[in-house]
């Protein structure tokens, strides 16, 4: 059982951090501009650009 790493608008963070937009075919064409959202633990997801998108951790 492994630990989740996409998250749906309105999910809870689990962990302080910033967290960018995937979408369901990213690794092969990139999104344009993805948006960048730093939360705490707890607070919610918002909105993503479109309903395909998700929320992952973004590790710099």
């Amino acid at each position: 059982m492994g630990e989740q790493t996409e998250f749906e608008p309105g999910q809870r963070a689990p962990n302080d951090g910033e967290y960018i937009e995937v979408g369901e075919a990213s690794f092969h064409t990139g999104i344009q501009n993805p948006k960048r959202i730093r939360l705490s633990r707890g607070e919610r997801f918002p909105e993503t650009s479109n309903h395909r998108r998700k929320w992952k951790k973004f590790n710099s």
